[in-house]
């Protein structure tokens, strides 16, 4: 018998659709630095996404673009945005073609950083994602500057496939197509 015990496992994730109860916390979350640094290069800014209203945000949600909340023994510790880049409303994608979904994340509580919830989350998303069969590909977004999400998303086996402007944001688009995300099953 071993003196020492192993590390405990890592509580499970478990997704769940936003509610509009949730609007306060993530606006709360817009707040922490570490998410304001992974939604703009702009070093005066004081909130991740200026504009968002959550409550109407949550409130229009439909299977073109839902806000799922990332909980851990009941505890919401990350949000993550669905959409179907070809139909959503805004065009925000541009010109992209249809069959692929795009996610964004970001996990809230500083606390909750750096213990694998993010690629739970993830993992459970692009499941779900793949889960159509319609669905080909899909696409992320992340700051050209924020190389540890490149790395994050390449571990998963996003690759890279072209930088651009979205807005005033310079972002590294990476691409996960199906066969890939299968191969590694």
């Amino acid at each position: 018998m071993s003196l020492y015990s192993p590390p405990p496992a890592p509580s499970a994730v478990r997704l769940r659709p936003a509610v509009v109860e949730d609007a306060d916390l993530l606006a709360r979350w817009d707040l922490e630095p570490h998410v304001i640094a992974c939604s703009t290069d702009d070093p005066e800014a004081d909130i991740a996404f200026v504009g968002v209203e959550w409550r109407e945000e949550i409130e229009a949600a439909s299977e073109v673009s839902f806000h799922l909340i990332a909980e851990v023994d009941g505890r919401p510790i990350g949000v993550m945005q669905v959409i179907d880049p070809h139909l959503e409303p805004t065009h925000y994608w541009g010109d992209i073609e249809p069959n692929l979904r795009a996610l964004d994340i970001w996990i809230g509580p500083p606390d909750a950083l750096g213990h694998g919830y993010g690629t739970q989350m993830m993992t459970l998303a692009i499941n779900d994602c793949f889960s159509d069969p319609a669905v080909t590909a899909i696409v992320i977004d992340p700051l050209n500057s924020n190389t540890d999400a490149h790395r994050f998303y390449q571990r998963l086996g996003f690759e890279p496939v072209e930088r651009r402007m979205f807005d005033a944001d310079d972002c590294l688009v990476h691409r996960l197509d199906r066969a890939k995300w299968e191969a590694r099953a």
